[in-house]
């Protein structure tokens, strides 16, 4: 059974994975409304993985007894310049979320919350990937800078990213 201050972390993360969601779909629908259909598909497949792992806490929260607590979720920013900044803001954001999920194993290991701490060596290992991919993009748009053939290139690339739900390990 969670603890009243674990079940309040955790819902506070479903919040954060929600306005992730929530952010990269704007994301997505700002590169469809520049004609970088790749990258909005990019964008699309991250705010499905967001809701995933929202989903994954919730039905987290439900199997050890916890009550779910849904709040408001803020309103993207809507403006995200190049697709350079936009995944620079990417990176930025991850590196949030990554911050929030250690504090979730720091609480779960202070609350001697073993199954909580099991559950959330996922996210670490997740959260390694999701910067690690923001990092390649970044990169490569560096790469090509303003080069239109360069860009043309990663959103062809970008068009072909598919969404694979999580496995489940329980």
């Amino acid at each position: 059974m969670l603890s009243e201050k674990m079940t309040v972390a955790l819902n506070g993360q479903i919040n954060k994975e929600m306005y992730s969601a929530y952010l990269y779909m704007d994301m997505s629908a700002h590169c469809t409304y520049e004609g970088l259909d790749g990258f909005a598909n990019w964008f699309m497949v991250q705010y499905q993985e967001e809701m995933s792992h929202a989903m994954k806490i919730y039905d987290y929260i439900n199997e050890q007894g916890g009550k779910i607590i849904l709040e408001a979720i803020e309103k993207p920013p809507g403006d995200f310049g190049t697709p350079l900044e936009m995944f620079e803001a990417t990176l930025k954001h991850e590196q949030f979320i990554t911050k929030s999920i250690h504090d979730l194993v720091t609480l779960a290991n202070e609350e001697k919350d073993y199954a909580t701490q099991i559950f959330l060596q996922w996210f670490v290992t997740e959260q390694i990937e999701e910067e690690a991919n923001d990092n390649e993009m970044i990169a490569k748009l560096k790469l090509v800078g303003n080069d239109g053939n360069g860009l043309f290139m990663i959103d062809n690339e970008l068009a072909t990213r598919t969404f694979t739900p999580p496995a489940s390990e329980e």
